[in-house]
């Protein structure tokens, strides 16, 4: 894509605003599709979307494959065509007819103006300049286009609840109908009076039900008013807090996803009392691994003690995944509830877990600045780094609440009936009820019981991911809960205002470390963000002369200044070592073994020039590298984190000078980064050691190593320009070189 239309980044670290409500299907099926669905494109100047001049609120409808769509307020042609009104300037006492005239956009400027719109259907101001200057258009074509794209989803959502309301007063005569004709059944013909006893009784009943029959279609009738009010006198609010919005959005819930309220709220108060259970219980429910050590979920005990809905009725084969982990985290109870109920915070969390996650709809807000009580539907696009394994879509009800002063739990479950009405296609991937229970600890600690209850369809996984995936190590609790502690814990050393010296050499200030490590973890959001399977990126396979499976994906960056201005082509490949995943993230970050694999050293030597930890594994850390040449002097910023399940090592070159800037303290979000680096999971396979021992070298040397490298370079700095088959041969052959090179140091040829 041509604009990056993601949710920025927040300032800091836990302090993102919420996001707003979005579209159910804001998410599915960006780019490829758009043109082919894209319809509107219609502008009116008159008012503000054809309601009386005000804005309207963020519709709870995905906005794919909509057709066509006519709104009651004023008839819009929706053929790819856009309207303009320019009236005439003509004396003060006479006005004269509007004229139409007719612009016809072209598939492209229809393509991007529909993703950004599945993205953000308000946008502001930058965005729209942006989007104008890409297409060509003037800001105002932009932005009428978005005004009427929202007047036609808000046609095809009156559409909707419109035909629920048909079949409601269907129903209703049906009733009628039959109540009539049990009651000529039990009337005389002649002289009207009931026939039998039996028949008086069933004659009263039949009145009390005319009754219940009248009172639901005044309901019925007020329903249909409300509706047909409710579009126009929406605000433009999209905060989470606001009453007013929050109550339109209740009362409708029925008609948008078919399910009640309350229904909704007594499901999730049963899955917070299955989370419970689930996360305090032991055998027989939970059986502890005589291999591994990892618990299992004993699943005939599972269906003895909570009802589960018979699977069969058609649907492809699901596989359960199920695990539980406990650990503890440095961080304030307050400050970790807050980071699962707002998205933004929650994504920045698990960024290598978490590629896309927006709240569909807040339907409780909870009490007080904690929320206690609030739900909140949610959809998420889970992720591995690699191309390699699909992702997972899912949407799923949130729901937190406060057990006792010192306790409170985050429970998710997927609902049916929610799910098939905002999309039918995303039945791949349930949450059965999962979360976490969170207890306070005092002096900054929590311990977190995390429990992952997953039922997915089983599809064809790539064999070297097989293991892993299937196991449920890769979405599992184990991989969610070392994610939070190394995130709580990098939080700690960024806030931290008394490092000791040997964990900040080369940075004299503390506004100089805060803005290195505020870059670093920039970088490293980016990074996760461009290996996976998402959506954003389109992934091209390419067979490498040495026989490596390469994927190539590009992109364009217009404006950002976060990234090079220009093309930009990324390359992943993912390869299976017989190392352990410690051997190879030690090589991997060492300076002083850099110039074995990296071929843009050209055998120089690397200094590390500052260290700045940022967690208590020394492998936790961000390094600002310089590699001298015979040439020239080029400085890399390097962040490398490890946990008991994943490591990575992400680097990027840095513009000297700026990052000299940065040292001091200067704000770094305009250093432009494009980071490239390595994802290490382990293999996982498990099985009981060989031999009892004492020695570490032993036991790192035991497993292999699943080894992600990606390499995003520049390949012109004109953002208008193609990409050429020389750019995609260069960073194939980058690639291809620094695996081998692994391969050699690491004496692992024959992998």
């Amino acid at each position: 894509m041509g604009v990056d239309m993601s949710n920025p980044p927040t300032k800091d670290f836990f302090a993102s605003p919420a996001l707003s409500l979005s579209l159910a299907g804001i998410f599915r099926g960006a780019g490829a599709n758009a043109a082919a669905t894209a319809t509107p494109s219609v502008e009116v100047e008159e008012g503000d979307e054809g309601s009386g001049g005000k804005r309207d609120e963020t519709v709870e409808i995905s906005s794919e494959n909509s057709g066509p769509a006519r709104s009651r307020s004023e008839d819009i042609d929706f053929d790819g065509r856009e309207l303009a009104e320019d009236e005439e300037e003509e004396d003060d006492k006479n006005k004269k007819k509007k004229r139409k005239k007719y612009h016809r956009h072209t598939a492209e400027q229809i393509r991007e103006m529909e993703t950004l719109f599945k993205e953000s259907p308000h946008p502001d101001e930058k965005q729209r300049q942006q989007l104008s200057k890409q297409l060509g258009l003037a800001p105002r074509q932009v932005k009428f286009w978005f005004q009427n794209r929202r007047t036609q989803i808000k046609a095809i959502q009156e559409r909707h609840e419109n035909s629920l309301l048909k079949q409601e007063m269907e129903k209703l005569r049906d009733e009628n109908k039959a109540m009539r004709e049990t009651i000529n059944k039990a009337c005389c013909p002649n002289c009207g009076m009931a026939t039998t006893s039996r028949d008086s009784a069933l004659t009263t009943e039949e009145q009390q039900l005319r009754i219940e029959n009248a009172k639901l279609k005044a309901e019925v009738e007020k329903l249909r008013a409300a509706i047909g009010k409710h579009p126009a006198a929406s605000n433009n609010s999209c905060s989470a807090g606001n009453d007013q919005e929050n109550r339109s959005s209740l009362d409708f819930y029925t008609g948008i996803f078919g399910l009640e309220k309350s229904r909704i709220l007594e499901i999730v108060n049963q899955a917070m009392e299955e989370l419970k259970t689930m996360a305090t219980a032991g055998e027989p429910l939970w059986v502890r691994s005589v291999e591994t050590g990892r618990e299992i979920l004993n699943y005939d005990e599972y269906i003895k003690e909570f009802p589960v809905e018979n699977s069969g009725n058609g649907r492809p084969k699901r596989s359960i995944e199920a695990s539980r982990a406990t650990g503890v985290v440095f961080v304030d109870l307050p400050r970790l509830v807050q980071s699962f109920m707002d998205v933004n915070q929650w994504k920045e969390m698990f960024p290598c877990l978490i590629s896309k996650a927006a709240t569909v709809d807040v339907i409780c807000n909870g009490e007080g600045a904690n929320k206690n009580g609030a739900v909140q539907l949610m959809f998420a696009e889970l992720q591995m780094l690699t191309p390699l394994v699909p992702t997972r879509e899912v949407y799923f009800v949130r729901h937190c609440q406060q057990l006792s002063a010192e306790q409170w739990a985050i429970v998710d479950v997927s609902i049916d009936k929610v799910e098939e009405n905002i999309d039918a296609s995303l039945v791949k991937c349930r949450k059965r009820p999962s979360g976490c229970i969170i207890e306070d600890k005092s002096n900054g600690h929590c311990k977190v019981t995390w429990v992952e209850h997953l039922e997915c369809q089983k599809s064809t996984v790539h064999s070297m991911y097989r293991t892993i995936v299937n196991s449920g190590l890769a979405f599992g609790a184990r991989h969610w809960m070392a994610t939070l502690q190394l995130q709580c814990e990098r939080l700690v050393f960024f806030m931290a205002t008394n490092v000791p010296t040997k964990d900040s050499t080369g940075v004299a200030t503390l506004a100089g470390r805060k803005s290195i490590l505020k870059l670093a973890q920039r970088m490293t959001w980016s990074f996760c963000r461009a290996i996976g399977a998402s959506s954003y990126n389109t992934w091209n396979k390419v067979s490498s002369k040495t026989g490596e499976d390469i994927r190539v994906s590009s992109r364009k960056n217009l404006n950002d200044p976060g990234e090079p201005l220009g093309v930009i082509v990324c390359a992943v490949s993912s390869v299976w070592l017989p190392a352990s995943p410690n051997v190879l993230f030690d090589f991997l970050r060492d300076e002083a073994r850099r110039s074995e694999w990296d071929i843009m050293s050209s055998g120089g030597s690397v200094q590390s020039i500052a260290n700045l930890a940022k967690g208590q594994d020394r492998g936790n850390a961000v390094t600002i590298q310089t590699m001298k040449s015979k040439e020239n002097s080029m400085w890399v910023l390097q962040d490398s984190c490890t946990n008991a399940y994943e490591s990575m090592v992400v680097f990027a070159p840095v513009d000297i000078s700026g990052m000299q800037s940065v040292i001091t303290g200067c704000d770094s979000s305009n250093i432009a980064v494009l980071a490239s680096g390595f994802s290490i999971l382990p293999d996982g396979i498990e099985s009981r050691p060989l031999v009892i021992t004492s020695r570490q070298e032993e036991k790192s040397t035991e497993g292999g190593s699943l080894l992600t490298i990606a390499f995003q370079i520049l390949t012109n700095s004109s953002p208008t320009a193609k990409l050429s088959m020389e750019s995609v041969e260069s960073v194939n052959t980058l690639i291809s070189c620094t695996l081998r090179n692994i391969k050699t140091s690491l004496q692992c040829e024959d992998s």
